[in-house]
Formats: C-alpha cells, sequence, structure tokens
C-alpha cells in the first residue's frame, strides 16, 4: 500500500502561511496548498458557527503523520484543530517519487 497521504487542516486566514512554510521547513510536509477562504458552518459548544478559514491541502507521508499532527497542534491556535489524513491511492510516478525525496526520513 502506498504511504503518501493529504492531510486537511483549517486555521484561521492569517495563520495559514507561517503553518505551511513551518511545516515544510521540517520536512514533514513535501508540500502545502493554501486555499485562502472557505467558509466553515460547524457546531461548536451547542452553537452553529460560521468561520471564515483557510484550508491546508498537506502533501506528506503516513510514516510522518503523527509527527505531523503533533507539530501542527504545536503551532495551530484551536483547541481542536481539524487534522484529516487521506491516503493518496494512484498518482503521477515523478510526482510521487519527488514529494517522498522532499520529507526527512522517507525514501
Amino acid at each position: 500500500m502506498p504511504g503518501e497521504i493529504i492531510v486537511l487542516v483549517t486555521c484561521q486566514p492569517d495563520d495559514a502561511n507561517k503553518l505551511a512554510t513551518d511545516l515544510v521547513t521540517e520536512r514533514l510536509a513535501a508540500c502545502v496548498n493554501v486555499v485562502p477562504s472557505v467558509l466553515s458552518i460547524y457546531q461548536w459548544e451547542e452553537k452553529i458557527e460560521k468561520d471564515t478559514e483557510s484550508i491546508l491541502i498537506i502533501k506528506s507521508h503516513r510514516d510522518l503523520f503523527l509527527q505531523l499532527e503533533a507539530r501542527i497542534q504545536e503551532l495551530h491556535k484551536y483547541d481542536v484543530p481539524e487534522i484529516v489524513s487521506l491516503p493518496i491511492e494512484a498518482g503521477h510516478a515523478p510526482y510521487l517519487t519527488w514529494l517522498n525525496a522532499q520529507l526527512k526520513g522517507v525514501s
């Protein structure tokens, strides 16, 4: 089974660039796409909330997920950040080779 993953994380728009840059710099992510503005509607503490957030589309590897998750929790301002991992079931081989070469400890 391939080990490449996409991790989705929402955050405050002002925090997106730093969070993305730190994850790439630390080689926990090969690439992070920042979608600057999404409307999130959710229930929190018995209230319906509507917030403008950014969504990060993080390309990484399942072997790094626990480290990635821990680092996101350290950097993130939310009490309960969204951190959702999805497997990449197939992809363009040269891209996946590049992706893995960017990550620490993954070959």
